[in-house]
């Protein structure tokens, strides 16, 4: 009988997904057909197509002259941060030195568009160190506050339109520089995601890489500036709800890691300009962007509300609240064991020490060792089968 003790089964799950599903997106040529896309909605599974939009009248004619031009003197909202992380889990140090990890959202302003644009390329080109400016607001602002553009993309995506029976529920314009990084999260929609000038760089997780992602809820808290030319400040909101956010990042693995976090594969996707994304709902996604010759990056994603129905949503909350129960337990166990906490404040989920950790995590590699020997073991002995019937 096998021994069950040494079981894991949320390293057991997050294994066989990994086996059973590629570890690179799909890259296509042209755009699917509406039974195509479907096929990919229905594994939840991303893919690129490379060039699909390089003859939209957006990917021809965005540059920074003919953007003023069309936008004139427009007020655009714009997110400014210290460092170009904007609803992002961010250290923050009271006076007395206590430190915790908070989710920090930008200050907003209005701006003149020409003014915002002229920032941002020039701060792009003269490597300034000033704080950063992004316009992001993901609020359908392609249909209201850009609107003078909107007529140079599609009203919806053909295929997407078809397969999911819906218009999108907003289309988002983004406009920034490489200064701006967000942050690993997810969003509850169907997101067809094409770049328009410069370059975006997604770092993909699928949704059952939850326990991977380290959740924490975490004090939400916003920049301000008291006077226009004051530099910003990070204030908690302290009467607000916590906000539950991922805090592992891919590109750096060892910081606020979980267990669970050696066993994510995480996909890589460089768009250019007229490539356009399948991002399935619910999938973790980390993006960072290089500039065009002029200083700015652009792009423009459609938001198609997910189906709630089926198997996805139920199985990814399950994992969730397994995982939360399991970190519950050893949470429990460290605190008996150390009941008066390391005394610094910061805000770390994980407390076990790193000499239990390490063991934790050689026992999910021997257990998946063992899962890979005895899948290659039930695979040749298929193989063997299927040549003795052929024989």
């Amino acid at each position: 009988m096998e021994d069950t003790d040494n079981q894991d089964p949320i390293a057991e799950l997050i294994e066989n997904y990994h086996e059973l599903n590629s570890s690179a997106v799909h890259e296509l040529h042209e755009e699917p057909s509406p039974l195509e896309f479907m096929r990919y909605v229905a594994k939840n599974t991303p893919f690129v197509v490379r060039g699909a939009a390089a003859n939209w009248q957006a990917t021809r004619t965005w540059n920074v002259g003919f953007l003023k031009e069309v936008l004139g003197e427009e007020t655009v909202n714009v997110a400014v941060t210290p460092a170009g992380n904007a609803d992002a889990p961010t250290l923050h140090t009271t006076p007395d030195g206590t430190s915790s990890l908070v989710f920090a959202k930008p200050h907003e302003e209005d701006q003149a568009f020409p003014t915002f644009i002229d920032y941002l390329t020039t701060q792009s080109l003269s490597s300034s160190e000033r704080e950063i400016r992004y316009a992001q607001t993901q609020n359908d602002n392609l249909r209201n506050e850009y609107l003078p553009l909107f007529s140079h993309v599609p009203p919806s995506i053909p295929f997407a339109r078809i397969a999911l029976d819906k218009q999108p529920d907003a289309i988002n314009l983004w406009i920034g520089n490489d200064r701006s990084v967000t942050a690993l999260h997810k969003d509850n929609y169907e997101n067809i995601y094409v770049q328009i000038a410069g370059k975006k760089h997604f770092v993909l997780l699928p949704p059952i890489c939850h326990p991977c992602i380290n959740e924490q809820h975490l004090q939400p808290a916003h920049y301000v500036r008291s006077s226009s030319s004051s530099s910003l400040d990070l204030v908690v909101e302290t009467e607000e709800p916590k906000v539950p956010f991922a805090t592992w990042d891919p590109d750096q693995p060892f910081l606020n890691e979980t267990e669970y976090s050696c066993l994510a594969e995480p996909m890589r996707v460089t768009l250019e300009p007229g490539d356009m994304l399948y991002l399935p709902c619910m999938w973790y996604h980390k993006v960072s962007q290089s500039c065009s010759p002029e200083g700015m990056c652009v792009a423009v994603n459609y938001w198609y509300d997910m189906d709630f129905a089926g198997p996805l949503f139920p199985l990814t909350t399950f994992v969730k609240s397994v995982y939360k129960k399991e970190k519950e337990k050893e949470d429990d166990a460290a605190e008996d064991e150390n009941p008066e906490g390391d005394g610094n404040g910061y805000a770390n989920d994980n407390h076990d020490d790193d000499s239990d950790r390490e063991t934790r995590r050689a026992a999910i590699f021997e257990r998946i060792a063992q899962l890979r020997a005895e899948r290659e073991e039930a695979l040749h002995k298929l193989a063997a089968e299927k040549e003795e019937r052929h024989t």
